[in-house]
């Protein structure tokens, strides 16, 4: 898949164990807006998580999208469109290189919902489904910027708005 970009924070060394992790992100469209998680306190997240075990990342994308939206992707409609690889340092374990490779994909879903079975640590900060427009997306993450994965969301989220990533169908 195609690198779209690399958030390198160049705040670890060469020889610190490494922490690799693949995740899948999901962009779902609906009438120019955008399916996210908006937390309690107002940023916006992409729809996705670690890939587990021996699944591929359509199952993995499936899973992640009906536990944190409620949506059913239709697997069919599933169309890759790059990948994001975030190096750091662990924020959980000091002394560890923390590389994630994020691989985005365009989907469809059904029509009808499922509950969503979030993470507690999910449901501790607030996090819900909503339909947002990609504008609104950006201006809220900027202002916020607390966390890394804001970042490496609103970077793809601007990559949607000045067309450098098209979705091909």
């Amino acid at each position: 898949m195609k690198r779209l970009l690399t958030l390198d924070l160049k705040d670890y060394t060469e020889d610190m164990p490494v922490f690799e992790k693949h995740t899948v992100r999901a962009i779902i469209m609906r009438d120019g807006r955008i399916s996210m998680q908006l937390s309690g306190i107002g940023e916006y997240k992409i729809p996705g998580g670690g890939v587990e075990g021996d699944e591929n990342h359509t199952v993995a994308l499936e899973r992640e999208v009906r536990e944190e939206t409620g949506l059913l992707v239709i697997p069919e409609s599933v169309e890759p469109i790059g990948e994001i690889l975030e190096v750091r340092q662990d924020v959980f374990k000091k002394g560890v290189k923390y590389i994630c490779h994020s691989y985005f994909y365009f989907c469809d879903v059904e029509e009808r919902t499922v509950d969503t079975t979030m993470t507690a640590s999910e449901i501790a900060n607030g996090f819900h489904p909503v339909w947002e427009y990609p504008e609104v997306i950006c201006r809220v993450n900027d202002s916020i910027q607390t966390e890394q994965w804001q970042k490496r969301d609103t970077e793809f989220i601007r990559m949607l708005l000045d067309g450098r990533v098209k979705r091909r169908r």
